[in-house]
């Protein structure tokens, strides 16, 4: 990803607002869902509205870099959300279930 500000470190191979334990995903995900940066420093009480700024900043300066690395996590979590309905199918059938009872 391109050189990181020093308001985004990275750790433990994800993408964090320095000094918290809010990821960039979440910034990025809230802001594209539309969500206006005073929102989303309420959402996340750890960042001030600077933080949320700046976040958004390196996103929209980064953009093709942030999208790719999003892109692969939600592969990622696809990946693992696939294995776990295969190693734990009893588990899923209930939870199926009572999701068609909640949509009923």
């Amino acid at each position: 990803m391109a050189e990181l500000s020093q308001d985004i470190e990275q750790r433990e191979g994800g993408y964090y607002l320095t000094g918290t334990r809010v990821s960039l995903d979440s910034v990025v995900h809230a802001f594209l869902r539309g969500q206006a940066p005073e929102s989303i420093a309420q959402s996340f009480a750890p960042l001030s509205l600077v933080q949320v700024y700046s976040a958004i900043a390196y996103y929209l300066k980064n953009q093709p870099e942030v999208d790719d690395y999003l892109k692969k996590g939600s592969e990622q979590f696809e990946e693992m959300r696939q294995r776990a309905r295969l190693n734990h199918p009893r588990l899923h059938a209930k939870l199926d279930a009572a999701k068609s009872v909640i949509a009923s």
